[in-house]
């Protein structure tokens, strides 16, 4: 996936007509990239913070109907009726909450900030709202909870964040209904008027009673009635109410399922949001936080004994970090308004880790290092140049902790949890530095080595070859360079091992035939680096359509049923055939539980090499002259795929599947290739 940062002046210049605001939007935000980096400073280096998700639901703890699977998801997954749900209300009465003691909890632990739900996506508000008597003053509790430990926080230094639902499954305006609320129809229900008479100035309450604001952190995004528009609308209005609050990209539409971003391309909002997973290689230029759960469920569930472990969460957290990363740790408080006793336990286990090694995860950058076989590595800038903090899951037997191609020169060595005044002696073995420690690991799950180095780290990665596809036609550019300061990085094209006497790369190179590209980096005239590769393969477009009299417009055939990847629709009847004018889910006879293929033309207007993409919820597959481009089968929420083709000038036959099981839906088809950017496919190139 390419993720680019597009400046935010960019995205906020849009004039945003199609939400019909009751009052005229607040002037556009414009930022400086300086601008923008100090707003985002205290949350780059606080690194950890406390979810919450805590609300009515916590009253039934995850059981309904001898069912035990629910949890903060309850009304949906169980398809409780809302004057049932609304029973509720009366029953939840925490009486055991106590928000200085959450607090304190979430600051032993090391955490920077913290983020509670507002209001989930069954719409009941933790905190006093004019605008509904949905909310905690309601119930026999009758306390705003946000208000307490909004000042909690204030009293102990931690950033009180808000979790808020853009959907809501109790509001009369939100659409779309759930299909299956047979009783509670959408007629005269008007989501603009609940966009602008409802949700904002709910926002407007939580940005203006409770102090300053670190993050407003949205969800709920996914359905079809949101969209881009409406996004960059809603980002632009609570930064006019707190400029410097911090929004996730879950305000705009996009997001690509649970990876967290919108894929290639631009997204409103300020960091992306992976959830319940840590992203192979990070997001490289990119803010991004990692949410997830300690057990299995977001929202408190008795049954559920499946609790990582303290080790696994504090090697969690240095993955984290070590790849420019934040956690955002869940805990879901019981109905009385406790945490957990197994969320206390490992909070209290992460805290006395973070009393010693904190300081190798606040503040820290990525590691320079693509992987380690021994733990991960988490750095900052020191005067005259860089710490490198080596976190060990894995205690070397023979004591001596190796760290492969590096070549700065040392400093100091240390253990973190014993400080400088115990150095660590330092070796080197060719391109490795060889660190002499303890027998015993000094601290539980990992133990930080402190390794200070001149300069920049100086890594042996090899340099990065990189273009838009491995296939040409007539020609391709290549682009051949390292990040590394003071080499040289010469190539080959002819499968040859670079030396010195090989070309410079200067310039992006132009390939036109077959070729096995092969580049190394070299400092005073030796390899610093190993030898890394890339076969691009000249390859045959294939050919146009000839003699095909086509008007605008696909043919779609429309499916029912419940499946979990793409059936053989050439073996079922369709319920609706037709013609329509793109990839759009209509007609259709409701939100979950069918299908749709759409077959036609799609016209490129030169010879090249084009790239094809599906994003959808559930799966999609696209097929160009009956060949297989893209395969985004099965089911997920919002993700995206893509394939290569080779296609001549004209018109070529495509075919797209798509099924939609249960939850949201959607189905976006774009391509680009030579003079396009990506970009949806138009109605002007497609054909029937």
């Amino acid at each position: 996936m390419t993720i680019t940062r597009v400046f935010l002046p960019i995205l906020l210049a849009v004039v945003l007509t199609s939400c019909a605001p009751s009052e005229p939007p607040p002037p556009t935000l414009a930022e400086t990239q300086e601008q923008h980096d100090a707003r985002m400073q205290w949350w780059r280096e606080a690194r950890f913070g406390l979810f919450i998700h805590w609300g009515l639901y916590a009253v039934p703890a995850g059981e309904w109907k001898g069912e035990t699977s629910h949890a903060e998801w309850i009304r949906e997954t169980a398809q409780i009726p809302l004057e049932e749900y609304n029973r509720f209300v009366p029953q939840f009465n925490p009486v055991k909450f106590n928000a200085a003691e959450w607090v304190r909890m979430a600051k032993d632990a090391g955490m920077k900030y913290i983020v509670i739900t507002s209001k989930h996506h069954d719409g009941f508000c933790l905190f006093d709202s004019k605008e509904t008597d949905f909310d905690v003053m309601a119930t026999p509790f009758k306390r705003d909870i946000l208000k307490e430990l909004s000042e909690a926080c204030a009293r102990e230094g931690i950033k009180m964040c808000w979790y808020h639902s853009i959907m809501d499954w109790h509001h009369p305006d939100y659409l779309p209904r759930r299909n299956w609320e047979m009783g509670r129809t959408a007629e005269g229900a008007v989501l603009n008027r609940y966009v602008e008479k409802y949700l904002k100035p709910q926002l407007k309450e939580l940005t203006t009673n409770y102090g300053k604001i670190g993050v407003l952190w949205f969800d709920g995004e996914w359905e079809n009635s949101w969209n881009e528009t409406r996004g960059r609308d809603l980002y632009q209005y609570v930064r006019s109410l707190q400029p410097d609050i911090i929004i996730n990209n879950r305000v705009s539409s996009g997001r690509s399922g649970m990876e967290g971003f919108t894929g290639e391309g631009t997204f409103a909002g300020d960091f992306g949001t992976p959830e319940q997973q840590v992203p192979a290689t990070g997001f490289p230029g990119v803010d991004w936080e990692s949410c997830i759960t300690m057990n299995d469920h977001w929202g408190y569930n008795k049954n559920d004994k499946n609790w990582k472990s303290a080790k696994d969460l504090v090697q969690m957290l240095a993955d984290i970090a070590s790849k420019g990363g934040n956690l955002l740790l869940n805990v879901g408080p019981t109905a009385e308004g406790l945490f957990p006793p197994e969320s206390v336990e490992r909070l209290r286990a992460i805290g006395e880790w973070m009393k010693v090694n904190g300081e190798s995860i606040y503040g820290t950058g990525a590691s320079p290092f693509k992987q380690l076989p021994w733990g991960r590595c988490t750095q900052k800038a020191v005067e005259g140049g860089t710490r490198l903090y080596l976190h060990v899951f894995t205690w070397p037997a023979n004591k001596k902790l190796v760290l492969p191609g590096i070549y700065n020169q040392v400093k100091q060595a240390y253990l973190l949890a014993e400080g400088e005044s115990r150095p660590i002696s330092v070796s080197r073995k060719e391109d490795a530095l060889i660190l002499e420690v303890p027998t015993k690991a000094p601290t539980p799950f990992s133990s930080v080595v402190v390794l200070d180095i001149v300069g920049r780290a100086d890594v042996n990665d090899p340099p990065e070859i990189k273009a838009v596809t491995d296939i040409l036609t007539d020609s391709l550019e290549v682009s051949v360079a390292s990040s590394r300061d003071n080499v040289e990085v010469r190539y080959t094209l002819d499968g040859a091992e670079p030396t010195m006497a090989s070309q410079l790369a200067q310039s992006p190179l132009l390939l036109t035939g077959t070729t096995r590209v092969r580049a190394r980096c070299f400092r005073d005239g030796k390899g610093v680096s190993a030898v890394s590769e890339k076969t691009f393969s000249k390859v045959l477009p294939r050919p146009a359509e000839q003699g095909v009299v086509a008007t605008s417009g696909l043919r779609y055939a429309y499916y029912e049923g419940e499946w979990k990847s793409l059936p053989d629709f050439k073996a079922l009847k369709p319920g609706k055939v037709g013609v329509v004018t793109g990839f759009v889910l209509s007609p259709k006879a409701g939100d979950d539980k069918f299908g749709f293929e759409y077959t036609g033309f799609i016209k490129v207007p030169a010879r090249g090499v084009y790239v094809f993409y599906t994003e959808s919820d559930d799966g999609s597959r696209l097929y160009i002259g009956g060949k297989l481009v893209v395969d985004n089968d099965g089911l997920h929420g919002i993700a995206e795929k893509k394939g290569v083709v080779p296609l001549e000038a004209g018109l070529h036959p495509i075919r797209v599947e798509f099924f939609e099981s249960s939850g949201g839906d959607g189905l976006k088809v774009s391509f680009e290739g030579p003079g396009i950017k990506k970009q949806e496919i138009p109605e002007s190139v497609i054909f029937h």
